[in-house]
C-alpha cells in the first residue's frame, strides 16, 4: 500500500479531468489528457507550490477548505469526496475529538417519547443540535423515508441536504432550506463545539463550496416557523407549515409539520391511510 495514499489520488484524479469539462480551452502540446497542475491549483485558489507538496505527500495536513474547494475544482461526485475525506484522515489530519463539555446527546425523555405518540398522524420529529434524526412519528416517516432522508445508522438533516443529490429533487426551495439548516446549526450549538468541528469539516469536504460559503457568510437568526414545498415520490407536492419547539435542557428541537393547504391534507391523509379530513389544512 501507498504510503501517499492522498497525493496519488488528487494526482490520478486531476489527470482523468480534461480542460473542456472545467471550462478551461484544450490547447495544444498536452503531453496527457488531464489538467495540469496550474490549472488545477488556480481553479481550487491554491498555489502551485502548494498543490506540488500535497501530491508529493510532502504536505500531509491540508485544511477542509483547501480539500473541498479541490474537489470542487475536480468535479469530485459524493463518493470520491468521501474517498478523499478519508484519505486525508488515514495522513494523520483530524485532530482527537475532545470529549469535555456537552456532548450532543441522542438520548430521548419517556415523556419527550410519549408526546411523540400523542402527536400521530401529524409528522413530527425530533432532532439535536448537530442536524442528527432522534425520533420520529409514522407521519413523518411517511414522508421522510421514500425521500431517503432517515437512511444511515444516525440519519442527519445537513448531511443528507447538502450530499444527497435526492435532496434537490425532494425540497422545492433547496436554497432556502440549506440556509436555514445553516442558521439552526450555528444558532444552536454551543460554541467552539468539537462534534460540530468535525461535522462542518466533513461537509466542507463532502459538499464543497454549498456548504462552506453559507458557513461563512454573515449569522442570521434560524427560523422557528415557516412552510416547505416538498416534492414526494407517492404523495406528490407537499405543502408543509411547520412549527419548531425547543427543548433546551436536552439541546433538541422538536419539528412538528402541518398540511397548509386542503391538497397537502387528502394527499396526508391518503398517505397515512385515513379517510379525508383526519388531518385539517392550516389555511392562512
Amino acid at each position: 500500500m501507498s504510503d501517499n495514499e492522498l497525493g496519488t489520488f488528487l494526482r490520478t484524479r486531476r489527470e482523468a479531468v480534461t480542460p473542456a469539462e472545467v471550462g478551461l480551452p484544450t490547447g495544444s502540446r498536452r503531453r496527457t489528457p488531464g489538467l495540469r497542475r496550474a490549472e488545477l491549483a488556480t481553479l481550487a485558489g491554491v498555489s502551485v507550490e502548494y498543490l506540488t507538496r500535497l501530491e508529493q505527500g510532502r504536505d500531509r495536513n491540508p485544511s477542509p477548505q483547501v480539500l473541498g474547494a479541490l474537489a470542487d475544482a475536480l468535479r469530485l461526485a459524493v463518493p470520491d469526496r468521501i474517498l478523499l475525506r478519508r484519505l486525508t484522515k488515514g495522513a494523520g489530519t483530524d485532530a482527537v475529538l475532545c470529549t469535555a463539555g456537552m456532548t450532543p446527546s441522542r438520548a430521548v425523555r419517556p415523556t419527550t417519547r410519549a408526546l411523540f405518540d400523542r402527536l400521530e398522524p401529524a409528522p413530527a420529529v425530533l432532532l439535536n443540535w448537530l442536524g442528527e434524526i432522534l425520533v420520529y412519528t409514522t407521519g413523518y416517516q411517511r414522508i421522510a423515508a421514500p425521500l431517503g432522508l432517515l437512511d444511515g445508522t444516525h440519519p442527519n438533516v445537513l448531511r443528507y441536504l447538502f450530499t444527497d443529490q435526492r435532496a434537490r429533487t425532494a425540497y422545492a426551495d433547496w436554497d432556502r432550506v440549506a440556509d436555514e439548516q445553516i442558521a439552526v446549526l450555528r444558532h444552536e450549538a454551543p460554541p467552539n463545539d468539537p462534534y460540530v468541528t468535525t461535522l462542518t469539516d466533513e461537509l466542507t469536504i463532502t459538499a464543497g463550496a454549498l456548504f462552506a460559503d453559507r458557513l461563512a457568510a454573515v449569522p442570521v437568526m434560524p427560523r422557528r416557523a415557516g412552510a416547505d414545498l416538498i416534492t414526494h415520490p407517492e404523495a406528490g407536492s407537499l405543502r408543509l407549515a411547520y412549527e419548531t419547539l425547543a427543548l433546551p435542557d436536552d439541546g433538541q428541537r422538536m419539528v412538528v409539520y402541518l398540511p397548509a393547504d386542503d391538497t397537502t391534507a387528502t394527499a396526508l391523509d391518503r398517505l397515512n391511510g385515513r379517510q379525508p379530513g383526519a388531518l385539517r389544512a392550516v389555511n392562512g
